[in-house]
């Protein structure tokens, strides 16, 4: 939303914005002239999650994203990773960047559900702060950031 925002105030104001934390593809250049990323894509991030996981030897991972375009933009790239070494993700857990306390306990309560206990998180740090203290709070086991 912030590299949105940044973006239409480069092509208002016809100046060139260099970005080194953008990271999603569907944020290019080539839907602005003025805009540059300056870092490496979801694409290459991924491959760390996925080594990680096979080294541990996971055979399943749930994806927890936020609802906009940060948090989907990784997710085929991070499923793809995942593939690759062979771990299977069975659920991908979609939370909106307003949601309550409650809404995201409602979502913790689905996870633990599941027969899978690893879970990867990508989304921003003050969202993904509020999920990992429910989480504690409800005794979700094992959560990896992105």
């Amino acid at each position: 939303m912030q590299a949105n925002f940044v973006i239409g105030l480069g092509e208002k104001a016809q100046v060139p914005i260099i970005s080194f934390s953008v990271s999603s593809d569907s944020l290019t250049s080539t839907r602005s002239p003025y805009f540059f990323r300056a870092t490496q894509n979801d694409s290459s991030q991924v491959n760390g999650i996925g080594a990680l996981v096979q080294a541990f030897g996971w055979k399943e991972a749930v994806p927890i994203y936020m609802d906009d375009e940060y948090g989907k933009g990784v997710i085929p790239y991070l499923t793809d990773a995942l593939q690759a070494v062979e771990a299977h993700v069975p659920y991908r857990s979609v939370i909106s960047p307003s949601a309550t306390d409650d809404q995201i306990a409602v979502e913790l309560y689905k996870l633990m559900t599941m027969q899978t206990r690893v879970f990867i998180v990508h989304m921003f740090a003050s969202l993904g702060a509020r999920l990992f203290v429910k989480a504690k709070e409800i005794g979700v086991d094992t959560i990896l950031c992105t």
